[in-house]
């Protein structure tokens, strides 16, 4: 029974003094959960400018870092899990997310410029939120697609050429053909 235990899947790990529930119960208001004395009317309206701009976005603030950024991960996917949408977890340093709508290389693409802001999760969830609204870049099937057709009409059109050139030019430029 050691190989079972062995890879068994790990529980999730929540940051320290975390209490799922309290956190939950503290987004219902306003869609922001943060310890108590953090001022929530910066962030308040971040959430609500992302849910007008058709983000359904939680945030939630935890104090310091955590061991493990996967914490933040963890607690953000436990979080979405109960309010669905996309729900973003900020401490000093760094981020986790989880979404049920926002692709995992989206939400990578949107940490990327929200961590390191220190202790400062208004700036974090403003940039997080900048990133997500921005239209996606170019489509790699379309690019794909553009050159496959380009391929395809500069080899028609080298055939063409080849089609309406004479015999007569084709002994110009080869020479007459060897007995």
């Amino acid at each position: 029974m050691t190989v079972l235990h062995t890879f068994a899947p790990m529980a999730a790990e929540l940051p320290p003094n975390v209490v799922l529930g309290s956190i939950a119960s503290d987004l219902a208001d306003n869609h922001v959960a943060a310890p108590k004395g953090k001022d929530q009317a910066k962030l308040a309206t971040i959430a609500a400018d992302a849910r007008e701009a058709g983000i359904k976005l939680e945030i939630v603030v935890v104090e310091g870092n955590p061991g493990h950024e996967s914490a933040l991960r963890d607690l953000a996917t436990a979080t979405q899990q109960r309010t669905g949408g996309t729900v973003v977890v900020l401490s000093d340093d760094f981020i986790g997310t989880s979404s049920d709508n926002v692709s995992r290389v989206k939400l990578e693409w949107a940490e990327d410029v929200a961590k390191y802001r220190g202790n400062h999760p208004e700036e974090a969830a403003q940039a997080f939120v900048g990133r997500l609204a921005q239209p996606e870049g170019l489509s790699w099937g379309a690019i794909t697609g553009v050159l496959l057709v380009l391929t395809i009409l500069v080899i028609a059109g080298l055939a063409l050429v080849k089609a309406r050139r004479s015999p007569e030019e084709d002994m110009a430029l080869f020479g007459p053909a060897a007995d």
